[in-house]
């Protein structure tokens, strides 16, 4: 069901041409969306419709959803669903508000202060996915660092589904409602992506798009990065586990499966040193996965160039294998797991020990889930209230403040050739 990769007495130049990975990647998907994007900065609405009927199966009549579909939704939501949302929003917005920066000046002379200004951005658009699993919990990641960071504009898109005639699904309507989002839209996948960086009939264009989605959903990100701002390449779900003879293999079979189960192409890699884990998950997983309602999903995700079991000899290697993977979710499932979560650098959210499974994060842990995905955790951040704040320095001199260092700006401007520089300093004291 999953393929075993060897690396015991191996020293590759670099690990991550031997780590598990899909063969599809983000370049090669970029010009599949390419097009899409066109079609849509072309012919706006229309042509999202288009789009939607060719992709989604339905062409909703009203791509913006109605202001009483939302209401309704909610007044239908499970009482325990609705509980649910409630303390997952709760348990984010208190470690949106602990990672709230403040305003910092710094004072470098008498009269010579630099400020950073922090200033949310003002309009966004958030993705959240409403494929073979609508990820409700996504809203609640999305809007809640969002409204927390004081974005003033706020517009959310997921794709319309075929039984809900043409809306998305029901738990986002009423997510949205709860959290106070009303403008959404039935938009799925590149051609929600390129609405929001182009605008498209009621959707104004927005300065910065986030969310999770399909590897065609990141290809569109990317591809308009630059037009818009984009949190991170958050694309199909990966976990790796790093576990030793410690962990229990029922555990870690039981979590390669949680993430498998989003997606054929979601990625679940287990990196260990202990031959006999290894052996007891597999044996764990043929059991498990008959057992589950994606079984099929499930089988395929495992079974594909993305997922396997990675064999290292010791934890100073498995450590090696992790970081060069850069996982979107790692689990530690070691003696002294605290301690060897410490030593990771490349991860998007790091899960400590048996009681951390990488569900918790998903919905309560208090994290965020919208978390960079193949590889890319080697240089981005999960989303949070950061990302929808950017820093303005605000400079503020004197005329002496000025003068005491003026020499030195017009040295280092005759240094560039760029006379013009200097004297834009010394005009303001040659008369």
């Amino acid at each position: 069901m999953i393929r075993r990769i060897d690396l015991r007495g191996a020293n590759p130049a670099d690990y991550r041409e031997v780590v598990p990975r899909a063969e599809l990647d983000v370049d090669a998907a970029v010009e599949l969306v390419r097009p899409i994007c066109e079609q849509v900065r072309t012919g706006g609405m229309p042509a999202i419709q288009e789009l939607s009927l060719r992709y989604d199966g339905i062409a909703p009549e009203q791509v913006r959803v109605p202001p009483q579909a939302l209401t309704e939704a909610l007044d239908r939501l499970d009482p325990t669903v609705r509980a649910g949302l409630e303390e997952s929003i709760a348990r984010l917005r208190r470690t949106c508000a602990a990672e709230l920066e403040h305003d910092v000046t710094t004072s470098l002379a008498t009269g010579a202060t630099v400020t950073r200004r922090l200033v949310p951005v003002r309009r966004v658009g958030l993705y959240a996915p409403g494929g073979l699993a609508p990820l409700v919990s996504s809203v609640v990641m999305n809007v809640v660092p969002a409204q927390m960071a004081g974005v003033e504009s706020i517009a959310l898109a997921s794709s319309p589904q075929r039984d809900n005639d043409g809306l998305p699904a029901a738990t986002i309507l009423a997510a949205c409602a709860l959290l106070g989002v009303d403008e959404v839209y039935a938009v799925g996948g590149a051609q929600a992506i390129a609405m929001f960086a182009y605008g498209a009939g009621e959707c104004a264009r927005v300065d910065m798009v986030t969310g999770p989605g399909s590897i065609y959903t990141v290809a569109a990100k990317r591809l308009l990065k630059g037009r818009v701002g984009i949190d991170a390449e958050a694309g199909p779900t990966e976990i790796a586990i790093l576990a030793d003879d410690t962990a229990d293999a029922g555990y870690v079979a039981a979590d390669l499966v949680s993430q498998a189960e989003h997606d054929p192409r979601a990625a679940s890699v287990l990196v260990t040193d202990s031959l006999r884990l290894a052996d007891d998950v597999e044996a764990e997983l043929g059991k498990q996965v008959a057992a589950t309602r994606h079984a099929e999903r499930v089988r395929e995700a495992l079974g594909g160039q993305q997922s396997g079991i990675v064999l290292v000899d010791d934890l100073d290697q498995g450590l090696a294998v992790v970081d060069a993977y850069a996982a979107e979710h790692l689990e530690i499932h070691t003696a002294a797991a605290a301690d060897v979560a410490s030593r990771v650098r490349n991860a998007g959210a790091v899960f400590v020990g048996p009681f951390a499974p990488v569900s918790l994060g998903d919905y309560c842990a208090g994290s965020n889930h919208v978390l960079p995905t193949a590889g890319c955790a080697c240089h981005s951040s999960g989303l949070s209230v950061r990302a929808f704040r950017k820093a303005v320095h605000v400079v503020d001199y004197t005329r002496d403040a000025l003068a005491e260092v003026s020499g030195h700006v017009v040295t280092l401007a005759e240094a560039e050739d760029l006379p013009g520089h200097g004297a834009a300093i010394t005009i303001r004291f040659d008369r």
